[in-house]
């Protein structure tokens, strides 16, 4: 199978050339592809060294399988020429997150509805994938009314140059800026631009993508998100209400056994999920799971994953591999 991997030089790019392999991805050829800038870059996939391409040379490559990190305005012009060869394209960005004729999917929570029409199919949010994980078998068992989320998102979710930043400040050296005011011994509430509602794209983000994956437009949720000093992943402290009452034990026993979820609530240890704990890991990790005693039905708990991997490049992998144990893509479609 050819794989293309657009921005392969970012962030996100090289991370899901990590993880295509480590999950043995069936990649018979790689290409690798970035800004006019990056091409002739040598990267390393695998022990071996593959050249940077351009997008148009990767198009008239045509790969079976493009996947995409390489910001917006790149996904809006190039993803629709990958598809036109009749290559499949996940895409990080959110050009196509909420547009109604492409997929937003999170394997675990709505891989079901893809099919080999699919051309171009969206990755969500890394704040919304990891609350969607955890949110799925408990809206399946108990339904969901309401979610109020709070996020402490990492910096590299921003990208190298704020993970820069953070760096250059504890060093106390003067360097780029990702930000408009210091992070280091600071959170800054507001990860996007501001909307005319008050609320920011990303806490948008949030709430539309929400109903979209869950298929459930009667959910309501509000969203505060908040970057904060850390690396390795992001957290999220959610309060759920449901229609239905819940045993707390069975919450904690449900999402144990929730696929890609990792329950860490142990607090008579002090155990509970951290982003350093989930740093590098696929998982999603909830803890402190407990009633919210201030009014009936209602739960609160604290979610954390890596947002590089489950948040975006694992995400991604995991759609394509969907597609290849389902005969979606890789070979004919099937009439």
């Amino acid at each position: 199978m050819k794989v293309a991997v657009v921005g392969a030089t970012g962030l996100v790019g090289t991370k899901m050339l990590q993880v295509l392999a480590e999950r043995n991805f069936p990649v018979t050829e790689l290409i690798p592809v970035a800004s006019e800038k990056s091409v002739g870059k040598e990267i390393t996939y695998k022990g071996k060294q593959f050249k940077v391409v351009s997008v148009d040379t990767a198009i008239g490559m045509k790969p079976d399988l493009a996947l995409f990190s390489a910001g917006g305005s790149t996904s809006l012009r190039d993803a629709p020429r990958f598809a036109e060869v009749g290559t499949t394209v996940v895409d990080n960005s959110s050009a196509w997150r909420m547009d109604p004729t492409k997929k937003l999917v999170v394997p675990e929570v709505n891989a079901d509805v893809l099919t080999a029409e699919d051309k171009i199919i969206a990755n969500p949010n890394c704040s919304t994938i990891q609350m969607v994980v955890a949110l799925k078998p408990l809206h399946d068992k108990y339904q969901i009314k309401r979610v109020v989320v709070s996020t402490y998102q990492s910096v590299t979710g921003t990208g190298v140059k704020a993970v820069d930043q953070l760096m250059d400040e504890r060093k106390g050296i003067e360097g780029v800026k990702a930000y408009p005011y210091k992070i280091d011994l600071n959170v800054i509430p507001q990860i996007d631009v501001f909307l005319a509602n008050g609320y920011t794209k990303e806490e948008m983000k949030m709430v539309l993508e929400t109903k979209k994956i869950m298929g459930d437009d009667s959910i309501r949720v509000t969203a505060t998100t908040v970057r904060i000093p850390v690396m390795g992943g992001h957290s999220e402290s959610v309060n759920i209400e449901f229609a239905h009452d819940f045993d707390v034990e069975e919450v904690k026993a449900l999402l144990a056994k929730a696929p890609g979820v990792i329950v860490t609530d142990d607090i008579a240890n002090l155990k509970y999920p951290m982003p350093l704990d989930a740093h590098d890991k696929d998982e999603v990790f909830v803890g402190r799971i407990r009633r919210d005693e201030t009014q009936p039905n209602t739960l609160n708990c604290w979610i954390v994953s890596d947002n590089l991997r489950k948040g975006a490049a694992t995400n991604a992998v995991q759609i394509a591999e969907y597609l290849v144990a389902k005969h979606l893509i890789g070979e004919p479609a099937v009439a």
